[in-house]
């Protein structure tokens, strides 16, 4: 279950992605190991980030 920073972080970054980039969210899921809120986005699927248990963004591009 994400926690209630990850899902006010999730809110915005929704709005951010969907309103105001127009773009697509694919997938939102939770990674039992880590706690961390997964996020895969756009047309080609290129923008994919992590939501910390508290709140912060880590993005995949490592």
């Amino acid at each position: 279950m994400p926690t209630a920073t990850q899902l006010a972080s999730l809110y915005r970054i929704g709005y951010q992605l969907t309103f105001t980039m127009l773009q697509p969210i694919h997938l939102i899921c939770i990674d039992a190991r880590t706690q961390n809120l997964y996020v895969l986005a756009g047309y080609d699927e290129e923008i994919e980030f992590q939501i910390l248990p508290n709140g912060e963004l880590s993005d995949e591009s490592n």
